[in-house]
């Protein structure tokens, strides 16, 4: 069995795109049964940890909370086996 290419992943929410710290990069473009993940995967280690980062909304902030493949996302992630996310997210309200 091929090992996993991260161990950890961490989903950015709005205004994290990018992940500061990560050495070896790589860029992951997976295609899953559900479609195309928000973004290209960035793999890298930190501090020897293997980790997957991925923007929900995309770079740049190109989809709309609505347009977010999360199962594709899920799924790409398990794809490269990892087993823990981590998600930060930005919460509003209209109140």
């Amino acid at each position: 069995m091929e090992s996993p290419k991260a161990d950890i992943a961490i989903i950015g929410g709005s205004g994290l795109y990018e992940m500061e710290g990560l050495e070896s990069i790589e860029y992951a473009s997976i295609d899953t049964p559900f479609g195309n993940p928000s973004d290209d995967i960035v793999l890298g280690s930190l501090n020897g940890v293997k980790i997957a980062f991925l923007p929900r909304h995309g770079r740049g902030h190109r989809l709309n909370p609505t347009n977010i493949p999360v199962r594709a996302n899920i799924y790409a992630l398990k794809t490269l086996g990892v087993r823990r996310i981590i998600s930060v997210s930005a919460v509003g309200s209209l109140k």
